[in-house]
């Protein structure tokens, strides 16, 4: 190696962290002491949790420094780049010793990842040298003929990772099958739920992939023009499609007879969404990218035989697009050698909530939920009892921790009441409420509501009040068996997935956690010490020093007792607020 890189993680997570004022002080230094290292840019790696990441890769090996900030990196220069010392004790992962997050790596297979945080998303010659495009070309040169490479997907078991779980060469030869001379093809990047965060990763990181992945749908099924739905709250993500788009085009992967297939014409314009979570339901996405506003149409017609402008459409998710080159290079078997029976390939998660490796990780199917908790992102923040999960975005369900066994798979996870979703993965621990977790999913998903069903505008709104109801105390006998009723009519009488899933995180956390929800309407207490209106906050007369920090804190003057003598807490004006609670250095105040 001529020279010493020196790499930053620039995706949203990591700009976010500070990257950005990361990477200016790596430039200032490299110009001030007219260092000879190369500085380049990556994107998300996947491990938010220790952002700001910054890789250096010198002629002894590669080393992966975590939670870098501006003072840490000038001794990170002078050390490693000056006088070849690593760092060991800020190094989060090398090839010349064993990470610290041994598990976190090796729990991991990247097929959708696999060039995110290696090559620099804005540069195509980087990609390809990672193999990008080698997919269309192999195509082109072998003359793979459409039918082969959708027998290639379908024998990969391929299903859709937006959520549904179709097999995707079915959906591709669906729309092939549709004699029509104008198609097209839509990637669906507008999945609103934590599982977005991955969506909005790869395009950050690999928009190459996306747009290979459709080109070859594209060809796959005769669409002459694509659209890449995108919300515009994710700038970045759309700043480098669109420089992905022109450099392909520049290439010749964009436009006539691509690589010298006749009659191959293709072309991709990215379509900004406003964000409306319904969007990611396919017919709704179809009106808002047509002008029209964003809901879902009555089905069938099904997208593959009338979809944009009524002509035959495919459409896909990020990550499914993401997984075509490789499966369509490498062979189907390659692909389903990993997974179950009906689930093959690998799958990415968002991990969040109380975790302690919370960031994106890319699983073989068939991998327990709990061993991606525990192995991959470290167990529970504080080491506190796991709760439960809650998979598959808001519309998802609620899995307590004694079905952590469940593997990811579509059958299993929806066998649980939980779906698969585009990825999105909440842990909870033993301190949050179920039925305010509940409540919570349901207020994104009713104001999400386009309000086209009347079952979805006003049920999710009835439900919606039963829940703040019961979190303040006023839940009343009944209750339970009225949002039961009221789910069922929703997910019976909706039109698109938005109704159909809006009641998961009520009938989920009923199933599995009905008696938090019997002791917030019987007793009026919440067992996780989480909803305000249901705590009582008392001082303990044996462990009060009569400080009068509390006293003096307290809004409403709740407090009562003189200094040095034990203090006395009126229910009657208490509010709650808990401000006692936090500043108290004796713990003479408990909290039931």
């Amino acid at each position: 190696m001529e020279k010493a890189q020196v790499i930053v993680g620039l995706g949203s997570c990591g700009l976010a962290a500070g990257a950005g004022k990361v990477y200016d002080a790596i430039a200032r230094i490299k110009e001030a002491d007219n260092l000879d290292f190369e500085l380049k840019k990556t994107s998300c790696i996947g491990m938010c949790f220790r952002e700001p990441l910054v890789e250096i890769i010198d002629e002894t090996g590669s080393y992966l420094y975590g939670d870098v900030d501006v003072k840490k990196i000038d001794e990170i220069i002078d050390k490693h780049i000056v006088n070849f010392s690593p760092i060991r004790e800020y190094i989060v992962k090398s090839d010349k010793f064993e990470s610290p997050y041994k598990e976190y790596f090796d729990g991991q297979v990247k097929i959708t990842l696999r060039n995110c945080g290696f090559i620099d998303p804005e540069s195509i010659d980087e990609y390809e040298s990672r193999k990008g495009y080698h997919a269309i070309k192999k195509i082109a040169n072998e003359k793979i003929s459409v039918h082969d490479v959708i027998k290639t997907v379908l024998d990969s078991g391929l299903r859709g990772r937006g959520g549904g779980g179709f097999p995707t060469g079915l959906k591709w030869r669906f729309a092939n099958n549709n004699r029509n001379d104008e198609k097209y093809i839509i990637c669906n990047a507008d999945e609103g739920d934590p599982g977005a965060f991955m969506d909005r990763s790869v395009l950050e990181g690999d928009p190459h992939s996306v747009l290979e992945g459709m080109i070859i749908g594209a060809y796959a099924i005769g669409a002459s023009f694509g659209y890449i739905y995108c919300r515009a709250e994710y700038p970045l993500a759309v700043k480098r499609l669109n420089i992905a788009i022109g450099q392909a085009r520049e290439r010749g992967y964009l436009g006539t007879d691509i690589l010298g297939i006749e009659g191959f014409n293709f072309d991709v314009a990215v379509k900004e969404g406003a964000g409306a979570f319904v969007c990611g339901e396919e017919t709704a996405l179809i009106a808002s990218i047509e002008g029209e506003r964003g809901m879902p149409r009555k089905r069938p017609p099904f997208p593959a035989v009338s979809g944009l402008w009524r002509k035959p459409t495919n459409i896909n998710n990020v990550e499914t697009y993401a997984n075509i080159p490789w499966i369509i290079i490498n062979g189907a078997d390659a692909y389903a050698k990993y997974g179950t029976e009906k689930s093959k390939g690998t799958k990415v998660f968002a991990l969040t909530g109380k975790i302690k490796n919370g960031g994106l990780v890319e699983v073989p199917m068939g991998i327990t939920i709990k061993e991606i908790i525990y192995k991959l992102g470290g167990g529970i923040i504080g080491d506190k009892k796991f709760k439960g999960v809650q998979l598959g975005g808001p519309s998802g369900g609620c899995i307590p921790e004694y079905m952590s066994h469940t593997i990811v798979d579509y059958d299993s996870v929806n066998a649980t009441g939980a779906i698969m979703g585009s990825g999105g993965m909440v842990v909870m621990d033993e301190t949050t409420c179920m039925v305010d977790i509940a409540r919570f999913f349901l207020d994104f998903t009713q104001k999400e509501s386009c309000g086209k069903c009347t079952f979805c505008r006003i049920g999710t709104k009835r439900m919606l009040e039963i829940l703040t109801r019961i979190t303040e105390g006023e839940g009343k006998e009944g209750d339970i068996e009225r949002l039961e009723e009221l789910s069922i009519q929703i997910k019976d009488g909706s039109l698109c997935g938005l109704g159909q899933t809006a009641p998961n995180p009520v009938l989920t956390t009923i199933k599995y956690f009905r008696d938090e929800y019997e002791a917030h309407i019987r007793d009026k207490k919440c067992p996780a010490l989480n909803c305000k209106k249901l705590l009582t906050y008392e001082i303990i007369p044996e462990k009060c020093t009569g400080c009068m920090v509390c006293k003096r804190g307290c809004p409403t003057q709740a407090i009562e007792g003189e200094r040095k003598a034990v203090h006395f807490i009126h229910q009657d004006l208490c509010i709650k607020c808990g401000d006692c609670y936090s500043k108290c250095k004796f713990d003479s105040i408990k909290v039931y």
